[in-house]
């Protein structure tokens, strides 16, 4: 998944000068109404694959010295991971800000037992998916039946067992969040028979 950078004010379907002068008044706004680490926050949120700081910079609207700074605090506090491509530093949204935005948003919508029967049905379905098909994950699946059209009904069903063990991991990070929120303590809630041996959060 990309960004999805601020500009999109910017985007105008006929080029029109009235577009541009409306765009420009809806960006000075923002500038006007946020902080230089506010700008970054909201472009960095929804960054996906590493980006520069020279790139979040400039969607932010603030200096490349002013983003790297702001992106190193963010580090720290776990909202931010990087990576390295030659000498230049990218930067993304860290799988730990992904999961507890995600988390949140579950908490808000369902309860913890109805978050914790939908862990059941998604174990009890992937138990059924291994025993049916005699593999143990998807990528085995995917390697017995060496897959190369994600369209086709194979690959389809790839992607919906992959999807679940996703949404599995998400719902007990959700649990665990949830548990750590009412009590002040951190549990786990995976067990051993979770229907899968990875712990991938984020496909």
């Amino acid at each position: 998944m990309s960004e999805e950078p601020f500009p999109l004010h910017r985007i105008s379907s006929d080029g029109g000068t009235e577009h541009r002068d409306v765009n420009d008044a809806v960006e000075e706004e923002w500038i006007k109404e946020t902080t230089t680490f506010e700008r970054v926050y909201e472009v960095i949120s929804r960054v996906y694959d590493p980006t520069s700081a020279g790139q979040i910079a400039d969607r932010a609207r603030v200096s490349p010295t002013t983003a790297r700074k702001h992106l190193r605090t963010l580090e720290g506090a776990g909202q931010v991971t990087t990576s390295q491509d030659g000498q230049t530093t990218h930067y993304r949204r860290s799988e730990t800000a992904i999961v507890t935005e995600y988390s949140k948003s579950l908490l808000a919508e369902w309860t913890p037992e109805e978050i914790a029967s939908g862990i059941a049905d998604m174990k009890a379905q992937i138990q059924a998916w291994r025993e049916e098909y005699d593999v143990d994950s998807p990528e085995e699946f995917a390697r017995e039946l060496d897959i190369d059209d994600a369209d086709s009904d194979n690959g389809a069903f790839l992607t919906e067992w992959q999807t679940t063990r996703r949404n599995l991991a998400l719902a007990e990070a959700t649990l665990a969040i949830g548990e750590a929120i009412r009590t002040g303590h951190l549990t786990s809630t995976g067990t051993e028979d979770d229907g899968d041996s990875s712990t991938s959060v984020v496909e």
